[in-house]
């Protein structure tokens, strides 16, 4: 049993080291972390119901998820071929496009989710309105 919680606060430790790397190498990271932190408060400000609360929180995991596994892709791809390649290069274009559609598809789903809460309250603070 002592092995067993030993080699999982190993493999939680490697994770760590994981995302470490994705936010000390990846400048989109930057930007992922930025507009993660953005909505979170946004959502919280806005008083989100929980049913919208989990999509915010899959739409967000799911965009962090494409940035490491098209990082880890790199990675990989940097490893196997150094040198300049056609077949490397359509590998890691295709794991941009990954993030692209992950990143744009949140857009969409924030702007869903958010949009509605955040014009009424809007409105209400215009004198007048």
């Amino acid at each position: 049993m002592n092995h067993f919680f030993r080699t999982r606060t190993k493999a939680i430790g490697y994770a760590i080291e994981g995302w470490y790397h994705v936010i000390r190498t990846q400048k989109n990271a930057w930007i992922h972390a930025l507009f993660s932190v953005g909505v979170i408060l946004m959502a919280i400000w806005l008083r989100l119901p929980r049913h919208d609360w989990v999509i915010i929180i899959l739409t967000i995991t799911m965009v962090w998820m494409a940035e490491f596994i098209n990082t880890a892709l790199e990675t990989l791809t940097d490893l196997v071929s150094p040198d300049s390649n056609n077949l490397a290069k359509i590998s890691k274009d295709v794991g941009a496009a990954a993030v692209l559609i992950t990143a744009g598809a949140s857009i969409i789903i924030g702007t869903l989710i958010l949009g509605p809460p955040l014009w009424q309250k809007i409105q209400m603070m215009i004198p007048g309105s």
